[in-house]
Formats: C-alpha cells, sequence, structure tokens
C-alpha cells in the first residue's frame, strides 16, 4: 500500500507531537517470514514505518495552531442549502476547529418572513468533535514514537500491544466524526451554540451545528407552545441527534413541540482525506499483526 501514502516533506514545524518518521525497512515478505529473522527486527519492516506514515497523514489534515498564531489558520467558507427546500441557508466560516462567523437565513413555516441570525463578533463556537478527533489522532502517534530507532522489540505479542494501543486511539478519533453526541432538547435550548447569536435567537428557534462523517451539518428547529390546559398526550422525548417534527419537551415550566426540523450540510474535503486516512491506517496495523501472526506460527511450528 506504499503508493496510498504520499511522501512527507518538512511541513510539520508548528506540530505539538513528533512527527519523525523510522526510515523504511528493506525486508521484503520472503525474508518476513523467514525463520532465521528474530522478532526484534518486526518493527524495521516497511510496514511498521507506514503505519506511522498513514496516521502521520492523518493527522496533517488537522490544522493545528501555533500559540498566540490562531488568526493566521486558514479558514474556510462553506455555503449549506438543500436542493429541495429553502426554508434554511447558511454560510459557516471554519477555522480549525472552530466556526469563527454564521450567516444563516430562516424562512419561517407558514409565513413569507425571513429571519437572518449571525455569529456575534466576540463569539466562535468550537466543534468539539474535530478537537476529540485530533487529540486521539496524536496520541497515536505518541504511542508510535514512544521507542526511538534502536529500541528493539522482544516478542511478536509486544508489537500486536502497541498495534492494538494505537488502533483503539484510531478508532475513538474515527468514532468522533462519526457519531455525532445526542443532546436533549432542554440541553440544546441552554447550551452556549443559543447566546452566539445576533440578534439573538427567539424562543422558538433552536439551531445546533455538528459534525457527521466528512460533513458540516446546521439543523434548525422550529417549536411551538403547547397551552397549559392541553390535553394533548405530552410525552418528553430523550436524546438524539436529530430530533424530528411531533417531539416535546419541557422547559422552565413551559411545554413545546417541535412543528418543523430543517438540516442542511455541506462536505468539508479535508475531513474526507481523514476518514481516509484513519481507514488505511487501522487496515495498515491490522495487516502488520497478520503478518506477526503468521510470522510467529511459522517460528512456532516444530514438524518432529
Amino acid at each position: 500500500m506504499r503508493h496510498l501514502l504520499p511522501r512527507t516533506e518538512d511541513r510539520t514545524e508548528d506540530r505539538t507531537v513528533s512527527s519523525r518518521c523510522p526510515p523504511r525497512g528493506s525486508f521484503s515478505l520472503v525474508n518476513m517470514l523467514n525463520p532465521q529473522r528474530s522478532l526484534s527486527e518486526l518493527p524495521k519492516m516497511s510496514a511498521a514505518s507506514q503505519v506511522e506514515r498513514a496516521v502521520l497523514e492523518a493527522s496533517r489534515r488537522f490544522s493545528m495552531p501555533t500559540p498566540g498564531l490562531e488568526s493566521q489558520l486558514k479558514q474556510e467558507n462553506f455555503i449549506l442549502g438543500s436542493s429541495t427546500m429553502d426554508q434554511v441557508k447558511g454560510v459557516l466560516t471554519l477555522q480549525g476547529e472552530a466556526l469563527t462567523q454564521a450567516d444563516v437565513n430562516l424562512k419561517v413555516a407558514k409565513s413569507s418572513q425571513v429571519l437572518h441570525f449571525q455569529f456575534r463578533e466576540d463569539k466562535q463556537w468550537k466543534l468539539q468533535q474535530i478537537q476529540d478527533a485530533r487529540n486521539h489522532v496524536n496520541q497515536a502517534l505518541q504511542l508510535l514514537g514512544s521507542h526511538d530507532e534502536s529500541y528493539h522489540f522482544k516478542t511478536g505479542a509486544e508489537v500486536n500491544k502497541l498495534m492494538d494501543a494505537v488502533m483503539l486511539q484510531l478508532t475513538r478519533a474515527r468514532n468522533r466524526l462519526t457519531t455525532p453526541a445526542s443532546m436533549t432538547l432542554p440541553e440544546l435550548a441552554t447550551s452556549g451554540v443559543m447566546k452566539m447569536f445576533t440578534p439573538p435567537m427567539p424562543g422558538d428557534v433552536m439551531v445546533n451545528f455538528y459534525i457527521n462523517l466528512s460533513k458540516l451539518c446546521l439543523t434548525v428547529y422550529q417549536l411551538h407552545v403547547l397551552p397549559p390546559n392541553t390535553t394533548k398526550n405530552f410525552k418528553p422525548a430523550g436524546s438524539s441527534v436529530l430530533h424530528n417534527p411531533g417531539t416535546m419537551f419541557e422547559l422552565n415550566s413551559n411545554r413545546f413541540e417541535v412543528s418543523h426540523v430543517h438540516k442542511v450540510e455541506c462536505v468539508v474535503p479535508w475531513l474526507n482525506d481523514t476518514l481516509v486516512f484513519f481507514t488505511i491506517s487501522l487496515q495498515l496495523c491490522q495487516q502488520l499483526k497478520d503478518k506477526i501472526s503468521v510470522f510467529s506460527s511459522f517460528w512456532n511450528y516444530r514438524p518432529f
């Protein structure tokens, strides 16, 4: 899979995690399975350096701010909309892991009125999913760099233990991007994101931002207040990534029902690249474990 792993140049001076890749070994598959080769030389195989190179490429997809120079991070503008609806349109500015600007237009249901909201100039919204995923990738890199190039692994089990730890961090990183956090509607209503906008959001509108796979998503909920003496069966909903129309909840002694839900999204190309490198890294880790298993079985085989 060497052709899947681009050469890495000196572009990581601002990384907080060491990005030194060990030199590629000269082992072929035949040499790898040769019982005369000791297990202590397994980490020198090209497969080991490919694992670290793939994880490094995944980490490079995240913009790492240099302390004091956060404003120099590249800003990317994303237009969120839908070809099948025009109730919600948005322009979001992503800078690393933070939404620094948001401009949202909402066409009120059963009305021609258009509401316009934008982030306050002194506010930005940090996307915790991106930050957590980046931290897990950096932990994987730290694990891979925990031994210097002169270190010799003593057993295949020791290498497998390292690969399992790396795979755990990579899986957690991938899961943070593929599995948005579930929230109840009262939690969303009282979250910091509702205090980001000017003019302030009206009491019958709520918004949420999150990452789903490689997409930046914006969800807008329109609500109506249930009368105190309503005979409607009130059943508050639990946590969910996306709440459907008809969902009910209670907040500050008032009962609400979701009348309309609008979701718009846009693909973030570098998040897509990140997920690809997560998959490659996990596959390479598993392949290295499989090779060690084959080698160990061959080593332990006794024909007599």
